[in-house]
């Protein structure tokens, strides 16, 4: 059996790593072996581990006490599999640890995708359950798979918070403000924005060694560095969507937007270290944003093919933008993926570099 390798990191303390080596289990009957080939390392998994105690995700990899791995978006090949209808050679794309291997139980299987049915993930949403199979899949582009790890799933989670304000009316808002306007998630937010509510106006807060960048996207309408909020020009009602999750840049715009802030949804923390103690704030209570959740709500209005389409409309030409905008950066092995890991842990990576660590 080959050897299976993981990196863990403390909980308490995510620039602790400590990378664990075994043999990759046995198949049982009823479980496939996955051997993983690449993932994307974003913003989007520091997230993952920042709120993971939280919202569960330290659930989907067990790891030993006070340790974690962190989930990931990436492909994987079938390498021994005690599942008939999957085949030894077979790929697929999915929710994965940062590891080498992982062993899955598939369930719900059909042409285009299986649900891992491993009792430990079953509390979770089944999103971070399915995974694609490719040979079936209608959303798989062997040219395009770097950019579907680094922007597929946080594509998602951009679609849902622009179709839920959308159907909220906007909050009234005349104007959107969208922090950490660099990160993945927020230039997809700002993309599906201009496409299906061209009349809210787009405004990205960002570091000023980073304004230059969001300017050139061409996905806002004004931009604005963190350095300059006095300089923020927001007329009539305004909704926050909080990618940076710092506590003291959310006190700054609720004071300076006090009585025109209509909503405030917190969807990410790139800026970790600066989440505060949760003190109330002087206007709407942010409201945490949980995308699985609105995805199900959705699907339950609009079924899961119409669900499916819209996703794809804007998808196709969201990551034809995407692609002029990132540089992609591949690194292979262990060594290299906790460089990565800490990287983006202390906020160092550059928005325009995507990285794709190979295993």
């Amino acid at each position: 059996m080959p050897i299976k390798r993981e990196m863990l990191v403390r909980r308490d303390d995510l620039t602790q790593i400590a990378i664990n080596e075994t043999i990759a289990p046995e198949c049982a009957a009823g479980e496939v072996l996955l051997a993983i080939e690449a993932f994307a390392v974003t913003a989007n998994n520091v997230t993952y581990a920042v709120v993971g105690e939280q919202v569960g995700y330290w659930n989907f990899f067990p790891a030993p006490e006070s340790w974690g791995i962190v989930p990931v978006w990436g492909y994987a090949r079938v390498i021994a599999s005690g599942v008939p209808d999957i085949a030894i050679g077979e790929r697929v794309y999915g929710y994965l640890p940062m590891a080498s291997h992982v062993i899955v139980q598939p369930g719900k299987i059909s042409a285009g995708l299986f649900r891992d049915m491993a009792a430990h993930r079953q509390p979770m949403s089944a999103v971070y359950n399915q995974y694609r199979r490719l040979a079936a899949d209608p959303a798989h582009d062997a040219a395009r798979e770097d950019m579907r790890m680094l922007f597929e799933p946080l594509f998602l989670t951009s679609f849902l918070i622009e179709d839920t304000l959308r159907r909220a009316g906007w909050h009234g808002a005349d104007s959107v403000v969208l922090t950490s306007a660099s990160s993945k998630t927020a230039l997809g937010t700002a993309y599906v924005c201009r496409a299906n509510s061209p009349a809210v106006r787009r405004i990205g807060l960002t570091g000023a060694a980073n304004v230059a960048f969001v300017e050139r996207t061409g996905l806002y309408d004004y931009v604005v560095a963190y350095d300059a909020l006095g300089t923020l020009d927001a007329a009539g009602g305004v909704v926050v969507i909080d990618f940076a999750g710092n506590m003291a840049l959310l006190r700054a715009l609720y004071a300076g937007l006090s009585g025109r802030l209509a909503q405030c949804l917190r969807v990410g923390v790139t800026h970790h270290d600066d989440r505060g103690a949760g003190e109330a704030l002087p206007g709407p209570k942010p409201v945490w944003f949980f995308a699985p959740d609105a995805a199900t709500a959705l699907i339950g209005e609009i079924g899961q093919d119409g669900f499916n389409t819209g996703v794809a409309a804007q998808w196709r030409g969201f990551v034809d933008t995407a692609g002029g905008l990132v540089r992609v950066e591949h690194q292979s092995g262990m060594d290299a993926l906790q460089r990565v890991w800490r990287a983006q842990v202390a906020g160092h990576a550059k928005p325009e570099t995507g990285f794709i660590v190979r295993m």
